[in-house]
């Protein structure tokens, strides 16, 4: 859509419902309200929101009271979104009024998905995977993207590769474990005993239970690691890489291991996520292609994201939460 006057849905109301947090707390500071639909910018499509996904990342950030980007309150959580485009503001080619579209505008600054309505940057967004719905969907943005952007943009996980995923039945292990067996690699992945026939079944060749075994002695000769458990995860994590191999980390590395990692003949890098639509493209082909599917734990109302909080923080769920908005 290129005219300088958006296109807009009929019918598109003028107020929404949205979950307003308004001090950092748990998960009571939560709150459903009514408030001003936004309206799409430049480049810009405003989405009609169906379901939109829970990450850690909303109920660390609740909690601080402050996104990565330095945003305080008063502020809408939620990253992960699937729905249809309703309006489209000047310039935008790429999506249309009616469309329906997925993922994870703006991050790491407030998306505002936890509501009936968002805008986002149009090239933020990708078409919706056929066959799958909105509540799915929703689930797969920000841990598919992150396995994705960890496994193929850097480490170029090739076929006949070893890789070793940490929390592999995590919201970003179990995707990051079908990417790489979708590259063809050799899949090796740390979990629980009760979590290993759950992973066997997405494909994982070797599963550690790290509460009887030391990754580090069991597992060598590994091309990629991908950690997200810190601590003292990726010094031991080293060892297991043989030279010229990687360490892919999704938190905040010691200067010890870069050093390290150095003297070994290895690379240690930190990942932090970011919108793209490539990467989203290529997720969705998987999807498509019957090679990638997210679990989910639990689907809940919007009113309900207090509840999807307080679940989440358990850790104690397998997949993804999502809480469902139009339906």
């Amino acid at each position: 859509m290129s005219d300088t006057t958006a296109a807009t849905s009929p019918g598109t109301p003028r107020h929404m419902r949205a979950i307003r947090q308004e001090k950092a707390g748990g998960p009571e500071v939560l709150e459903l309200v009514e408030t001003a639909r936004p309206e799409p910018g430049i480049g810009e499509v405003l989405v009609r929101v169906h379901a939109a996904g829970v990450n850690p990342v909303d109920w660390k950030t609740r909690t601080r009271g402050r996104f990565y980007s330095g945003h305080t309150p008063p502020f809408t959580l939620g990253f992960d979104v699937s729905g249809v485009v309703e309006k489209v503001g000047e310039g935008v080619t790429v999506h249309a009024v009616g469309d329906e579209v997925y993922g994870m505008p703006r991050f790491p600054a407030p998306a505002g998905a936890y509501a009936e309505y968002l805008t986002a940057p149009a090239r933020h967004l990708a078409p919706k995977p056929h066959g799958i719905e909105h509540a799915r969907a929703a689930a797969l943005p920000l841990a598919a993207l992150t396995a994705w952007q960890a496994l193929v943009d850097t480490a170029d996980v090739r076929e006949g590769q070893r890789v070793l995923i940490h929390a592999a039945a995590g919201g970003v292990g179990h995707l990051a474990v079908q990417i790489a067996k979708a590259r063809g690699a050799y899949v090796i992945g740390t979990a629980s005993a009760a979590k290993h026939e759950f992973l066997r079944g997405l494909g994982a060749d070797e599963l550690i239970d790290y509460h009887e075994q030391d990754f580090a002695e069991a597992v060598g000769d590994v091309d990629v690691v991908l950690e997200s458990v810190s601590g003292d995860y990726p010094a031991r994590s080293l060892r297991t890489l043989r030279p010229g191999g990687i360490l892919v980390s999704l938190l905040p590395l010691e200067e010890s291991v870069y050093a390290e990692a150095g003297a070994r003949g290895v690379r240690a890098t930190r990942l932090m996520v970011e919108p793209d639509q490539a990467g989203l493209r290529g997720i969705t082909d998987l999807v498509e292609s019957g090679r990638l599917r997210c679990e989910i734990a639990a689907v809940l109302p919007l009113e309900d994201a207090a509840k999807a909080h307080e679940l989440g923080e358990t850790g104690r769920t397998s997949g993804k939460i999502v809480l469902t908005v139009h339906v």
